[in-house]
């Protein structure tokens, strides 16, 4: 972990460190208190987000083309409320004591990640982008410290905090373009977490079905690590409960039919996968991002 360095106290980032204060103490308050002021801002969040409103209702418009008008912008509403409650929870990530977290989440199927983890294997626990995402992680490893692969941030001073907040209950965080030292981890029996339901671009993508979307962007870093690995792989999701009185946490069953040898055919079990875990709680889920940016060669954009 990156030590804490004197230049952190540059002028150039003390508008930084005051968001961080200001979110220290909004995370002192009742978690009852936080789950009102957080649904708040995303509510208010709407007006300054326009782009990104556009951005998700076009993917609920590609994802759910049966979905009527006001079912959409239900769930668009909860969705951006969500957003609000996912900065308060990144604090509550980074902040709260392990004794706090503690008494706000449920855990099921543990024994599933007991059962993979007790062949002498890697795990690969496969994620997705809810908005409660930093406060899973840190569920998680209350239960069981794991590895995470991550973007490292363009803020030295964010990329010292979040890496700090992060390790406070999990062993490391890797670089999800170190190849090498996620195959290593995970053949030295290590629990890896990644999220491959993001479009990252052309380069090591492949094209599978999204819901309703045929030519999906789809990371093929799952059936290199897998076929690298040979780890056991299973999903691991938190969802906020509807009436705001905590988090489960959820973690399935190994994936023992994933198709290694097929590569498209991974892709497309992935996604399916990836589906079966949004729909879990579809207003939870990060559909801000354009995940459909990348098209096959010729096709237009699908964002206007």
């Amino acid at each position: 972990m990156t030590s804490f360095k004197f230049a952190f106290l540059h002028p150039r980032h003390w508008v930084t460190w005051a968001g961080l204060g200001l979110l220290w103490l909004l995370v002192q308050l009742p978690y009852p208190i936080l789950a009102r002021l957080g649904a708040g801002l995303g509510r208010q969040s709407r007006r300054f987000l326009q782009r990104r409103e556009r951005i998700a209702r076009r993917n609920l418009e590609l994802c759910f083309p049966d979905m009527n008008d006001e079912q959409r912008e239900r769930l668009i509403a909860k969705n951006f409320m969500s957003l609000g409650m996912g900065l308060i929870e990144t604090g509550m990530a980074w902040f709260w004591s392990d004794k706090r977290v503690r008494r706000w989440f449920d855990v099921e199927g543990y024994q599933h990640l007991q059962a993979a983890q007790a062949s002498q294997r890697g795990v690969m626990v496969v994620g997705v982008h809810f908005m409660s995402l930093e406060l899973g992680g840190r569920v998680m490893g209350l239960r069981q410290p794991m590895m995470a692969t991550y973007r490292p941030h363009n803020n030295m001073l964010m990329e010292w905090v979040q890496t700090r907040g992060r390790m406070r209950s999990n062993k490391s965080m890797i670089d999800r373009r170190n190849l090498k030292g996620l195959v290593n981890a995970l053949k030295q029996g290590e629990a890896v977490w990644f999220a491959p339901d993001q479009d990252y671009g052309r380069k090591g993508s492949i094209f599978a079905p999204f819901f309703c979307v045929k030519n999906a962007a789809t990371t093929n870093g799952t059936y290199v690590l897998s076929r690298l690995s040979r780890a056991k792989m299973l999903t691991v999701t938190m969802v906020r409960k509807e009436d705001f009185s905590g988090y489960s946490l959820h973690i399935g069953q190994a994936l023992n039919d994933y198709p290694v040898e097929d590569e498209f055919a991974a892709a497309s079990y992935m996604n399916k996968v990836i589906e079966r875990e949004i729909l879990r709680a579809p207003e939870q889920y990060l559909w801000i991002h354009r995940r459909f940016k990348t098209r096959p060669v010729g096709e237009p954009s699908l964002y206007n």
